[in-house]
């Protein structure tokens, strides 16, 4: 088939640099057009990056030659050269929304990792297992914006990724009323390695900027419903979160509490989680696990280093699942939050988008 070309803006950035690592061999998308600001305009890709390269695998070899472009004032030629752009840049909330609606308006779609947007009540917020029918407001976005291809759709906070997956089947027919979930977030989470960051060696912080109203209210807008052009958040399950900072370099964990209306059996829980296939695996995306829920019986399982790559980072684990005397249930879960939570989220959004016809 032929290949959607594809940019990043905010590519030298570390999820950027993810979104580069996944799309060196995608069948899907190529990609043909960095961009950052304009400190790396003009350099090699592989001269923007140096010294900063923090992904496992080298600088793809057909992009360390690309010239890298501004991401703010070379918005023509960047819309005029691809099909699509993934937004992952580091400003401003007022910038980042006023840049990534400059790109739609010149009819280019941007599928963002930013926050920036997340509350615009027409873009889709969307983990493709579990809400792709709000891409269905991309419609009335377009209506707004004046476009006929142009959109915005952002991919929610790496923290949620952790544990809503594992809570969504159980919730429509168990009545999920309320949540505690405390988030173990590592600190690529932050866009930091342990040589940048030393000192979090041996430490764990108990505050990150943000995360907790994020991991409170963002649930509520995934499971949210399409209401005259626009998607109105869900009142309920009611939810409370801490999201803590720990010496792990990448995978976010999650202790989960809930509780139901109707209380499930535990074995009618692990069932549910063995058997739920959302519309990524329906359509059999290429970035899509085979298996979206993992549920391990063994005590000391998910893992951080053991298990944040299941099914190549894009799996959710999920372990110690048990009742409480405050809560029905609780158990643990992970996430791997640079794939899962960010980049490679973002890549199964579009994937999904281009599958629907989006695109």
């Amino acid at each position: 088939m032929k290949k959607y070309k594809v940019g990043i803006i905010g590519a030298t950035g570390m999820v950027g640099q993810r979104f580069v690592s996944l799309l060196s061999n995608h069948p899907w998308f190529e990609l043909t057009t960095v961009a950052a600001s304009s400190r790396s305009a003009g350099k090699t890709y592989e001269d923007a990056v140096s010294g900063r390269w923090a992904m496992p695998s080298p600088i793809p070899e057909s992009v360390k030659q690309l010239v890298m472009k501004n991401a703010e004032t070379d918005i023509s030629a960047i819309t005029g050269a691809v099909d699509f752009v993934f937004s992952a840049v580091d400003m401003k909330k007022e910038v980042i929304k006023a840049l990534e609606e400059a790109y739609a308006k010149a009819e280019c779609p941007v599928i963002s990792n930013n926050s920036a947007h997340r509350w615009t009540p027409d873009v889709p917020m969307v983990v493709p297992e579990l809400n792709p029918q709000h891409i269905a407001v991309i419609g009335s976005q377009r209506k707004r914006l004046g476009t006929a291809r142009g959109f915005i759709a952002v991919k929610s906070n790496c923290s949620i990724q952790s544990y809503v997956p594992a809570l969504h089947p159980l919730k429509d027919e168990f009545g999920l009323t309320k949540i505690l979930a405390c988030t173990y977030q590592a600190i690529s989470g932050a866009s930091k390695t342990f040589e940048q960051w030393p000192e979090m060696l041996d430490n764990v912080i108990p505050y990150i900027p943000g995360e907790e109203e994020k991991s409170e209210r963002e649930p509520l807008k995934i499971w949210g419903k399409i209401e005259n052009g626009n998607i109105v958040t869900a009142t309920s399950p009611l939810i409370t979160s801490q999201c803590l900072r720990v010496a792990a370099s990448d995978g976010h964990m999650a202790a989960v509490f809930a509780s139901f209306a109707k209380k499930p059996t535990i074995d009618e829980i692990k069932a549910r989680w063995a058997s739920f296939k959302g519309r990524a695996q329906e359509l059999n995306l290429p970035s899509a696990p085979k298996q979206f829920l993992h549920y391990f019986e063994d005590d000391n399982r998910p893992q951080t280093k053991l298990d944040r790559m299941l099914e190549n980072g894009m799996a959710i684990s999920v372990g110690r699942l048990r009742e409480d005397t405050q809560y029905d249930y609780k158990f643990v879960s992970l996430s791997h939050n640079t794939l899962r939570g960010a980049a490679g989220g973002g890549v199964l959004m579009a994937e999904l988008l281009c599958a629907e016809g989006y695109i």
